[in-house]
C-alpha cells in the first residue's frame, strides 16, 4: 500500500446523532446512533477496519451529554472521559478547532473556502472533509489519508462533535 493512499467515505444523513459513513463500495465504515436523549456511540465498524492496515486507537466513540444537549464529556472505548468543553479548542483570532489525540499527538481542523475542512498534525494533511453534496446520494465527502488511519476515530469523533455543537449553538 502505497504512502500517498487516500479513502473516500461518504457521509450518508445530515443529522450529525445518526449517519453513516460508507465507502466507495457501499460498506458502511463508521455509524453514528443516538443510544438515548444523552448519549450518541461512534461505532468504527470491525468488516471496514479490517481491510485497512494502519488503523490503529479506539473502535468507538461515547458522547454523554447533559441536561438540554448541554456539553457533557467524551469517551474513547475504555479511556478516561474528557470533557465536551476542551476537547475541541479554539485559539484567539483562529476559526479552526484544534483536539490532541489519545496518543498525545496535536491535531486541528482548519476550514477552507468552498465548504472544505483539513484535518492536519502540522506537517501534513490526515483528512479532507467537503460538505455541499446534498444534491447526491450523500452529503459530504471524507477523504482520509494513509497518515490519517492511525487516528481515523479521533478524526470522526470531533468532526461530529463540531457538527453536533454548532447545531446544539454552543458558544466556544
Amino acid at each position: 500500500m502505497a504512502a500517498s493512499q487516500s479513502y473516500v467515505l461518504l457521509q450518508k444523513g445530515e443529522d450529525p446523532f445518526h449517519t453513516r459513513f460508507e465507502d466507495l463500495d457501499g460498506h458502511t465504515a463508521f455509524t453514528v446512533d443516538r443510544m438515548s436523549n444523552t448519549l450518541v456511540q461512534l461505532r468504527r465498524e470491525a468488516p471496514w477496519a479490517h481491510k485497512h492496515q494502519g488503523i490503529m486507537g479506539p473502535g468507538a466513540a461515547f458522547f454523554y451529554f447533559g441536561p438540554s444537549g448541554a456539553p457533557g464529556y467524551l469517551v474513547y472505548g475504555n479511556a478516561p472521559s474528557q470533557p465536551m468543553a476542551t476537547t475541541l479548542r479554539r485559539k484567539r483570532l483562529s476559526a479552526s478547532q484544534y483536539f490532541t489525540s489519545q496518543s498525545g499527538r496535536r491535531l486541528k481542523w482548519k476550514q477552507l473556502p468552498n465548504q472544505m475542512m483539513e484535518c492536519v498534525d502540522g506537517k501534513q494533511v490526515l483528512a479532507i472533509y467537503e460538505t455541499g453534496h446534498a444534491s447526491r446520494d450523500y452529503t459530504a465527502l471524507l477523504t482520509i489519508r494513509q497518515a490519517g488511519l492511525a487516528v481515523v476515530t479521533e478524526i470522526l469523533t470531533t468532526l461530529m462533535l463540531s457538527q453536533m455543537a454548532t447545531l446544539l449553538q454552543w458558544q466556544n
